[in-house]
């Protein structure tokens, strides 16, 4: 045990060597990403860029503190978020402009992804300083890696951010979003995760997959791919399903023809609804009419909540 500690400790300092004789050039800004939960994720090299930093621009000094302190990092920060960007960018410009290597973190992730920095970035290139980017983890990578969601086929997807929170704004959002032909990516909160599933399940179809990944990284990390139409009863088995940070993946569409439903297929989609389940009405008449299973239920569950916000 202490011949394999020292060959890694070895091997360790050598890497800190080649860190050491890379180009690290002054009145630069390092662009670092960082650990999404599990504090071991934290690259070598990104580990020498904040602790070879002059300053560090932390979107929350406080949760960055406890990063810096778990790798001895004694880099001087401060607060750099969506609240003071314009003032931090006018701050880190200053420094970089006495040659001082400063380096971009958020709090989880790579700045700048659905986090603040990139009008630091912008203004930083603007004024001719160099800008390095120190990859790392990416809770949008880190999903679309465990979801099988892309292929060799088609490897597109869209990085679509958190999705609104009005329920109104958010149904427009995910028709725009879950009509391209590509893996749709988007973050949500615990607290409406299952009103976005939901509406997933309206608009994609009960049939499209969606791929919920939680705590990734963490202890209590989870991915599982339900059809959009399950997912109500998926989050409903545990109450744990519904806790933590969330990255949802809506599947592309299967590729097939949708048929359009005219006005007397929906008086008898609602007659149905009188009498069965969403579920159940989708599945009897795509028996009998031959529409997509999907698409019946995603109008089943539409007029469904249209009768329910009527009657309230």
């Amino acid at each position: 045990m202490t011949s394999e500690s020292g060959q890694f400790d070895a091997r360790w300092q050598r890497v800190l060597h080649d860190l050491a004789n890379q180009d690290w050039p002054a009145g630069c800004l390092y662009v670092v990403a960082t650990p999404i939960g599990n504090l071991a994720d934290l690259s070598p090299r990104a580990l020498y860029a904040l602790q070879k930093a002059d300053l560090i621009a932390a979107e929350d000094t406080r949760s960055s503190r406890v990063l810096l302190n778990a790798w001895g990092i004694e880099t001087p920060m401060m607060a750099a978020h969506r609240h003071n960007e314009a003032q931090a960018a006018a701050t880190l410009l200053r420094h970089l402009g006495q040659g001082q290597r400063v380096a971009l973190i958020s709090d989880a992730g790579a700045p700048a992804v659905s986090d603040p920095g990139g009008r630091i970035v912008s203004e930083v290139r603007a004024a001719g300083h160099q800008v390095r980017v120190i990859p790392g983890p990416s809770a949008v990578i880190a999903a679309l890696m465990g979801s099988g969601a892309t292929s060799d086929e088609n490897p597109a997807f869209v990085f679509a951010g958190f999705a609104p929170q009005k329920a109104v704004a958010r149904q427009t959002w995910l028709k725009t979003w879950c009509a391209v032909p590509a893996a749709i990516i988007l973050f949500e909160s615990p607290h409406r995760v299952r009103s976005t599933a939901t509406d997933i399940a309206a608009i994609a179809g009960a049939d499209r997959p969606v791929t919920v990944a939680r705590e990734l990284t963490k202890r209590f990390e989870q991915i599982a791919t339900v059809p959009a139409g399950e997912l109500a009863d998926w989050f409903a088995q545990d109450s744990q399903r519904t806790m933590g940070e969330f990255v949802l993946i809506v599947h592309e569409a299967a590729k097939k023809e949708v048929a359009a439903l005219g006005q007397d297929a929906e008086q008898i989609v609602a007659a149905m609804l009188r009498s069965y389940s969403v579920k159940d009405t989708a599945r009897l008449l795509a028996a009998f009419s031959g529409l997509p299973r999907d698409v019946l239920y995603a109008k089943a569950l539409q007029i469904k909540q249209q009768d329910n916000e009527a009657q309230d």
